[in-house]
């Protein structure tokens, strides 16, 4: 028995044991031994994460997918796991630490700090998981993977020794993203640009050979600089080699001011003539584009930074070699001075010797670490890298070929510009939190790369023996005894980047490098689906790595899915306290509601303006479900034995029949397209519209009229129907439904595991040819999305049916559009004349007066050979209906008010477009403001045109 009241909450509770108890999502299940397979990796979210919106959004849409699927028959592994998230988790323990007044990690050591964070991944890590389960995702969480579990540990260690015994894993010093109050390097993804209110500084460098006076611009260059302090690091001037002010120079020198040192100025297309002076000082190591200006002309690269964003000049080689007598002074006075503090500093030094020439505000973007909040530092550092050139080549090739697609294909370029321009991949961090980086050192610096520290052991002896260092003695006697090679090797102490272990996902978590069976059958996987933001990062990586260890790419479809921002269009952030937390949406609304919001408007390429109105909207649509489900129920409406809706007789349950199927294929194929809001759509329209509002408002009389055979087909239709709707609306809102499928239909078996709606045939030979080509021979009939037409629901296509029952329809909903344009008050009964009616017609009206008299608040139908005078004329498939107005409505004051409406709707249309054609607002003012501006006067244009449609009919009524 359907309780009288939906509520959500319990409905969820419920289900979720009901799934996990029967092991629904399990991959690999006996019935499906034969089935081809259908496989997802979750893109891992960090352990110390929560749920938010883009995760309900990502996860949501991988669920329609695997639940989809799973219905069709394929054997699903929608593979869960989480990532160890190193700087994220190392800040979150050592926040608990010192709230706790603990010891911090440096007292505390490696081993004892990395004891506490697998304590708290114990106690913590769980979290996310939980929460993607209140979703509803149904992956085999039976297949929990973690990032730094012992078999991923493996294929990680694995990973690194084979690319380095390749020599696509080397150590290199160049400059990388650091990161000066958790002094380690981060990736690009863990940088923000933040927009800052700063200075310009217009500084004068003195030509060698020249006497220097502030006055004469001819004894100087000037370049400008937003970072003052970082000039003590310059080793160059770069000029654009067509710059005519500039000719004489190139090749001659400059003095580089305080310091003294000599610095060449070197001819570099780098340089923008028109910015500026034309000229730009070269610090290879505190600039990224500076670093290849550097290495394009061999300039030496000087670090006067030190790890925490100190001024590091004494005792510093790079900076006091070729530093004229007297210069080592300054190097003390500033040494260990905070960079900040330094920049003020310096400028006031250089400005009492005239060497500032202007200083101007300007406003620029500053990078900040996105976790530490701390200004980033370009540093140059030992690290290691990737030689992701080399692993880029075929990757760049899948896509280009097809072997992998993205979804929408625009993406495709990014990739490509990615791709083609990829720069060494920096994978070393000065974390403790992490896969510790398998590489020992011998005391003279030589390195030893080996999956064991035994190994490394082995190889470092071997080679000391070899070069004499040790005799092959002491090296039998080190071999034996541990204590007496301690400390002759010690281990990198520094970790990999998360998104290495990261790169390795779809194949690692089935058990690489070990050949497992999961290995065999799940990969390659289908599809990935994730944000844009990390195509680079991860998707791009995985590319590369599972081409180079698995020679398959990992996925054949990518699908991209944008951005979910608040109900004006801004992007979500704590600052603007525009956050919209989606377990709150699951509290107040369901988990159902929010999943078809998010289904309902991922429109490809387009992001998601979310409002909490469309969720409750959505909410009240499973509320109407329900209902409906409720309504059958009480009359008793079921699906009896051997029930063959293709042979119903009547013409309202043929034409229901029809409508299912040709919803079922728009679902479906929407799907398969990755059009999710389509298929949301669709099967929102078929539910809300078609099912309900004219369905079972048509079937009503003849369910609650005397018992008859009519009587029982429609009820088993209803019922027939309203289980199809279950299915299709499952992988979208898949508690509710799985709930009214457990108390409705009262069938064996899950909802989850209950075939597709669209039902096999007999395939063609070549379709069967091209199934056996693309996924071997296999005498199931379940197949990939592509050979789905073999799959239909051909023979509940009833065109007449549709005819008739479109037409009652069409007529109904003109007749209302018109009375609600005219503002006839519901009481008002108006009469129809159907105009020049075919004898069709008139059959059909015969049949259906009654309805149609009741749902169109009609007092009269009649025929006529043509529409009477002061009639409203609405054209119906093709005939004439006329509503006689004359008398029913004041035509003049409707006129009035449309006029007034028009005139509203065209001022609103005007300063619409009077802003967007402001070149300043588009430019300056927030893009959600824009997209705000265009949607109003989009708006208004569409009421403008519903607006004088009804004033043209309302002519026809003078």
């Amino acid at each position: 028995m359907i309780e009288k009241n939906y509520q959500p909450a319990d409905i969820e509770t419920r289900m979720s044991v009901v799934w996990e108890d029967s092991l629904a999502f399990k991959a690999g299940r006996p019935d499906r031994r034969d089935a081809v397979p259908f496989t997802i990796v979750i893109p891992p979210p960090n352990v110390t994460g929560s749920l938010h919106m883009g995760h309900a959004l990502n996860n949501t849409l991988q669920d329609i997918l695997c639940r989809f699927e799973r219905m069709r028959g394929r054997d699903v592994l929608w593979q869960p796991g989480t990532d160890h998230a190193g700087i994220a988790t190392q800040m979150v323990v050592e926040r608990q630490l010192m709230e706790r007044q603990q010891p911090g990690r440096r007292e505390m050591g490696r081993e004892k700090f990395l004891e506490r964070v697998w304590q708290w991944k114990a106690e913590s890590g769980d979290t996310i998981i939980n929460q993607l389960k209140r979703l509803g995702a149904s992956c085999d969480w039976s297949r929990e993977r973690f990032t730094m579990d012992e078999g991923l540990s493996k294929a990680v260690i694995k990973v690194f020794v084979e690319l380095h015994r390749e020599g696509l894993i080397y150590k290199d010093k160049r400059l990388v993203n650091w990161d000066t109050k958790l002094l380690t390097a981060i990736s690009d993804l863990e940088v923000q640009q933040t927009e800052v209110k700063g200075s310009l500084w217009y500084l004068r460098y003195p030509i060698e050979g020249k006497t220097f006076s502030p006055e004469d611009p001819s004894s100087f260059v000037v370049v400008a600089t937003t970072r003052p302090e970082t000039m003590l690091g310059d080793t160059g001037v770069a000029v654009h080699p067509e710059d005519e002010r500039y000719q004489k120079l190139i090749g001659k020198n400059v003095v580089l001011p305080l310091v003294g040192r000599k610095i060449q100025i070197v001819a570099d297309e780098y340089s923008d003539p028109e910015k500026g002076s034309g000229a730009v000082k070269v610090t290879p190591a505190h600039d990224f584009n500076d670093f290849e200006v550097g290495n394009r002309h061999g300039l030496r690269r000087i670090s006067v930074l030190d790890r925490e964003g100190c001024l590091d000049l004494l005792d510093n080689e790079d900076y006091l070699r070729d530093l004229p007598e007297g210069a080592a002074q300054f190097a003390e006075e500033f040494h260990k001075v905070d960079r900040f503090a330094a920049r003020k500093r310096i400028v006031e030094r250089l400005e009492s010797f005239g060497f500032v020439e202007r200083i101007e505000p300007h406003t620029h973007m500053v990078p900040h670490g996105d976790r530490s909040g701390s200004v980033i530092e370009p540093y140059l550092t030992d690290q290691w890298y990737v030689d992701a050139k080399t692993l880029a080549r075929p990757a760049i090739a899948a896509v280009r070929s097809g072997e992998t697609t993205f979804v929408p294909k625009n993406w495709e370029k990014t990739y490509f510009d990615w791709m083609e321009n990829i720069q060494p991949w920096c994978i070393s961090r000065q974390l403790w939190w992490g896969h510790q980086i398998p590489a020992w050192y011998g005391p003279d610096g030589k390195v030893f790369v080996a999956e064991t520290e035994e190994e490394a052991v082995s190889h470092a002896l071997g080679y000391y023996v070899e070069q004499e260092v040790i005799t092959a003695e002491q090296g039998r006697e080190m071999a034996l005894d541990r204590n007496k090679r301690e400390g002759f090797i010690t281990r990198d102490e520094d970790v990999l980047d998360t998104w290495f272990s990261s790169a390795l996902w779809p194949f690692s978590t089935l058990g690489w490098p070990d050949d497992t069976p999961e290995v065999q059958r799940y990969y390659p996987t289908n599809a990935l689906v994730t944000g844009f933001d990390i195509i680079f990062f991860w998707v791009a990586r995985m590319m590369m790595m599972g081409l180079h260890f698995m020679k398959e790419v990992p996925f054949s479809t990518v699908y991209i899915h944008a951005l979910v921002r608040d109900e004006k269009g801004a992007k979500m952030s704590k600052s603007k306290g525009n956050v919209i937390d989606p377990l709150h949406l699951i509290d107040e609304y369901g988990a159902d509601a929010l999943r078809f919001t998010l289904a309902a408007m991922a429109a490809q390429g387009r992001d998601i303006k979310l409002a909490t109105s469309r969720v409750e909207g959505y909410r009240n649509f499973a509320t109407k479900l329900w209902n409906a489900c409720r309504f059958a129920e009480m009359n008793h409406c079921a699906v009896p034995e051997g029930f063959e809706p293709a042979k119903a007789k009547e013409t309202l349950n043929r034409w229901i029949a029809h409508e299912t199927a040709h919803t079922t294929r728009e679902v479906t194929e929407a799907i398969e397209a990755y059009r999710f809001n389509d298929a949301a759509g669709s099967i929102y329209r078929f539910v809300w519209n078609v099912y309900c509002d004219w369905y079972v408002e048509l079937a009503k009389p003849v369910l609650l009229g005397p018992d008859s055979p009519a009587k029982d087909e429609t009820r088993a239709m209803v019922a027939w129907a309203r289980d199809e709707i279950l299915k299709l609306l499952h992988p979208f809102m898949p508690f509710i439904t799985e709930e009214l499928w457990e108390v409705t239909a009262k069938r064996d078996g899950l909802l989850a595991l209950a075939p597709w709606p669209l039902r096999p045939v007999e395939p063609t030979p070549e379709q069967l040819a091209m199934l056996a080509v693309t996924t071997g021979p296999t005498d199931a009939l379940v197949s990939p999305a592509w050979v789905l037409p073999i799959f239909d629901h051909a023979d509940f296509a009833d065109p007449k049916a549709e005819a008739e029952i479109g037409w009652v329809i069409d007529l109904v909903t003109q007749i209302r559009s018109v009375r609600a344009e005219m503002n006839i008050a519901p009481a008002t009964l108006t009469a129809l004349v159907l105009a020049g009616a075919s004898a069709e017609t008139k059959e059909r009206a015969a049949r259906w007066t009654d309805v149609i008299k009741r749902m169109a608040r009609l007092s009269d139908i009649s025929f006529a050979d043509r529409a009477p005078d002061g009639a409203v004329q609405l054209l119906v498939r093709g005939e004439v209906a006329a509503l006689p107005l004359k008398g029913v409505i004041d035509v003049a004051a409707e006129r009035t008010r449309l006029d007034k409406e028009i005139a509203k709707a065209e001022a609103d249309i005007k300063r619409a477009e009077s802003k967007l054609a402001n070149e300043k607002f588009v430019a300056n003012a927030a893009e959600e403001v824009v997209e705000e501006e265009r949607e109003k006067r989009e708006a208004a244009l569409a009421r403008k045109a519903k607006l004088l449609e009804a004033l043209e009919r309302l002519k026809q009524a003078s």
